[in-house]
């Protein structure tokens, strides 16, 4: 990767480079040199991490869409909102922290007092 960044950096300076590429490789570049630590995917497959997106959008679709999207189901985007925080307390076992501010506290009234 750091041949690639060393690479845009050449390719600015060439006198063929058009002037109007020229901003376009000097961003490119800079993106890749702030994200360096993030796209070693040759050392990240090595340690058998996965590459991709794949487990991320299943896990998406898995914890969102089906059970947020059932038959005849349909919700507002702030209805949504606020059960996509329960949800994911539910899945993470985290209902502490979403409480913290909030303690739950029962104020039972009898009718016979």
């Amino acid at each position: 990767m750091h041949r690639i960044v060393k690479e845009f950096g050449h390719l600015v300076k060439y006198p063929s480079t058009p002037a109007s590429a020229k901003p376009v490789l000097q961003r490119v570049r800079q993106y890749l040199k702030t994200h360096l630590t993030h796209l070693q995917y040759r050392q990240f497959k090595k340690s058998g991490l996965p590459i991709g997106s794949g487990m991320v959008e299943s896990a998406c679709k898995w914890l969102i869409e089906q059970r947020f999207k059932g038959t005849g189901m349909r919700w507002s985007e702030p209805g949504f909102n606020h059960l996509i925080h329960l949800r994911l307390a539910w899945v993470n076992c985290r209902f502490d922290p979403l409480f913290a501010d909030h303690p739950l506290t029962l104020n039972l009234h009898s009718p016979n007092r």
